[in-house]
């Protein structure tokens, strides 16, 4: 089986990060095993298997005509069966598709906004999906929404999974160690890191020596520069910090006590996936599939979205309970092992090609 995993950049998001997974999971499992970035590289090349064959398109455009060409010499050179696409990647592939009768094609969702589906564009996406013989969605809003609206009955739920990169550490955090807060999410407005900053300026004001560490990608727009302008405003220059992306995930996550996501909508957010292999305490907003993830008052605190009262005090509860902090991290990393492990969801993936393809 030879499989191409095509996504548009290898910036350090959440769906970039599965198909790197991914294509670095089926290497050894797999006849060959490729990914393709379509328009831009980043950090997560680093952490690419040399084992897995990559190719960068250097796509400029919607319809590209050089990178079309280039893209169709790649897959007939390699003789590949299967393009399992990415977001957004699903066009080009759709394309291929006119150029390789007997490719198969799946279409992987990682639809952030799915707590807001009523908002989404998809023409394009309905006209493509005729093409394809498979949909992964990674969680069960996207699954209905699929079946529902596009031309394809073949969707199954998909949860992700994440592999952690151990080797390096290249980030030293800032603070004090042992009162670490980490915040793993682009800045985006669905990541909602005002309620974070609203809700932590209240914790810092009774936890002064507690920090918040933001490791995402920094786009420099007008949000990025609203989230900075708060900390400013909150004066909490010397309490939160703001890394921009980093391929030392694990590195990162390994100085801290506390993962949070304060989203007003997800998927099934592969850091809190992370969280739970660097066996961190978790705290979430109940919002797309992070209910399945954690089980309030067992695993993990669950809070309402663009509620910094409610946030403040579920970090305030595991700053107060050490011992609390500490099994609630120990469950959920059990969980998530138990759950969301790589071989579990490799098991699914190789049927679904094997159902395609054949």
């Amino acid at each position: 089986m030879r499989v191409l995993q095509l996504i548009d950049s290898l910036n350090a998001g959440g769906a970039e990060r599965v198909a790197v997974n991914l294509a670095n999971a089926l290497s050894n499992k797999i006849e060959a095993s490729f990914l393709c970035a379509t328009r831009k590289e980043g950090l997560l090349k680093e952490n690419l298997s040399n084992t897995v064959n990559y190719l960068f398109l250097n796509k400029t455009k919607t319809v590209d005509v050089g990178a079309i060409k280039r893209l169709n010499k790649f897959i007939k050179e390699n003789k590949i069966q299967i393009i399992h696409a990415h977001s957004t990647s699903f066009f080009l592939a759709a394309i291929m598709k006119l150029f390789n009768r007997d490719i198969s094609i799946i279409w992987h969702d990682h639809y952030g906004n799915s707590d807001f589906l009523q908002n989404r564009k998809f023409d394009t996406l309905k006209f493509c999906s005729k093409y394809f013989s498979h949909i992964f969605s990674v969680n069960r809003s996207l699954e209905a929404w699929a079946k529902q609206k596009l031309k394809i009955k073949a969707v199954s739920y998909l949860p992700n999974f994440a592999i952690m990169n151990k080797t390096l550490a290249v980030t030293d955090l800032k603070y004090l160690s042992g009162k670490r807060i980490v915040c793993l999410a682009n800045l985006r407005p669905q990541k909602d890191h005002f309620t974070l900053l609203n809700a932590f300026k209240k914790v810092v004001e009774l936890y002064p020596d507690w920090t918040l560490h933001c490791v995402g990608e920094d786009f420099n727009d007008d949000y990025s520069k609203s989230v900075k302008n708060k900390i400013d405003e909150l004066d909490l220059n010397d309490s939160v910090s703001i890394y921009g992306s980093k391929s030392d995930v694990f590195n990162i996550l390994s100085q801290c006590e506390i993962g949070i996501l304060s989203s007003k909508s997800e998927g099934l957010p592969l850091a809190l996936l992370e969280y739970g292999l660097s066996n961190l305490a978790v705290i979430s907003t109940k919002v797309g599939e992070c209910e399945t993830l954690i089980t309030n008052n067992d695993n993990g605190l669950l809070v309402e979205a663009t509620k910094p009262d409610e946030l403040s005090k579920a970090i305030s509860l595991y700053i107060e309970n050490v011992e609390l902090r500490h099994t609630h991290a120990s469950n959920y990393n059990k969980h998530i092992l138990k759950n969301y492990s790589e071989k579990v969801q490799l098991q699914t993936i190789l049927k679904t090609y094997i159902n395609c393809i054949s």
